[in-house]
């Protein structure tokens, strides 16, 4: 029976030629037995999961904060919703489900609190040493910050997951310092596929939450071609209200997908993609959308940044939020104990201002307000 079958025999009989094969996998930094029934990659997704990194996403910003609402995403949800985009395309074209689930659930570990607000200030504070981004940083999370384990620091993933990691990041080609480990190439189509993803989930739910909490109108989202040519040319439930929001917005998921899927299909027949090291010998990434549908989907990022992102409700609150950040910063930096002992025990090895960031950078929006009212508001209680 299928189910009685080791992981390497799932892996041979389930997967695509071209598919990451964690039976092949370069392995981790430090050396450890293999799991009798889970793989590799399937062990990455369960550290990545249990990690206190992860959790705190549920408390961290996707656009809009925490205590704004209850319906809003945070980087949890988020998450969640890029693994299940992922998964999909993967599955369909017979890629590695446990390893597009890992880079999926580590794409946002580094995310800083108030999204990327916050992100951006920290990266001004850094500059002098490095600056900050957070892909890079989730690096940093799953190798040496996260502490679960006797025998090594961080979480010790496979090659593939932390490739797919910090290869996520724009700033990869600069970052120089990991180009001896990992190389220039592009990473796995599992990696590919999580990327693509990430983008789905974020242009379809930050339009999901302008409309709920009417930041744009749904007359103004009609005017937006790819809204236009996937939800109104189908839409037969007479009112616009709240489920032709819903319907809307699943409408953009599917059509987006399936056009990712059909593309990276005819790519990979295209290009005679048959081993996974073929995938990184190609100088472009495979997983993309059609010309016509990245033409759709530009109108509705340019709807978003027009409408959404730059609305001075939105402002206003990053403004605020970058001020915590800032201020917390500098208190940090002048008085160290206001940190936590393991935190600032650190300092004499990799320099106060990189230890204050790895702090910062691991709060939640929740308690770096509260942080910041403990150290700067009179009578506050500490």
């Amino acid at each position: 029976m299928d189910w009685m079958l080791g992981w390497k025999e799932r892996e041979d009989r389930l997967l695509a030629s071209y598919a990451s094969f964690a039976s092949k996998s370069r392995g981790r930094r430090y050396p450890e037995k293999e799991h009798p029934f889970r793989s590799p990659f399937q062990r990455d997704r369960d550290r990545i999961l249990h990690s206190a990194a992860f959790r705190r996403l549920e408390y961290k910003t996707q656009v809009f904060i925490l205590h704004e609402g209850d319906y809003y995403r945070t980087r949890l949800t988020h998450t969640l919703e890029v693994s299940q985009i992922a998964r999909t395309i993967g599955g369909a074209l017979g890629l590695n489900e446990p390893l597009v689930e890992s880079l999926a659930l580590a794409h946002d570990l580094g995310h800083t609190p108030f999204g990327h607000a916050g992100e951006k200030v920290l990266d001004e504070l850094m500059a002098p040493w490095g600056g900050f981004e957070h892909n890079l940083h989730a690096l940093r999370i799953v190798d040496q910050l996260e502490m679960r384990y006797p025998d090594f620091p961080g979480l010790n993933l496979t090659w593939e997951v932390r490739e797919g990691i910090v290869k996520h990041s724009s700033r990869y080609l600069q970052a120089k310092q990991f180009h001896n480990e990992f190389g220039i190439t592009p990473p796995s189509l599992e990696a590919q596929v999580v990327e693509v993803a990430d983008e789905i989930a974020y242009d379809s739910h930050d339009l999901d939450d302008a409309l709920a909490s009417n930041l744009v109108s749904i007359e103004e989202v009609q005017e937006i071609p790819i809204w236009k040519e996937v939800v109104d040319s189908v839409w037969k439930g007479g009112e616009r209200d709240e489920l032709y929001r819903h319907f809307g917005v699943r409408r953009i998921i599917d059509f987006l997908v399936w056009d990712v899927i059909k593309s990276l299909q005819n790519r990979i027949d295209k290009s005679k993609i048959n081993h996974s090291d073929d995938v990184r010998g190609i100088e472009t990434r495979l997983v993309d959308f059609s010309q016509s549908v990245k033409d759709l989907k530009q109108g509705l990022r340019r709807f978003l940044y027009s409408r959404v992102y730059t609305h001075y409700r939105l402002q206003q609150r990053a403004l605020k939020s970058q001020r915590i950040i800032r201020e917390l910063f500098y208190a940090y930096k002048q008085e160290p104990k206001l940190m936590p002992e393991h935190f600032y025990r650190r300092i004499d090895l990799e320099g106060i201002e990189r230890v204050v960031c790895d702090y910062i950078a691991g709060m939640t929006d929740r308690y770096a307000i509260n942080e910041y009212k403990k150290i700067f508001i009179p009578y506050e209680e500490v």
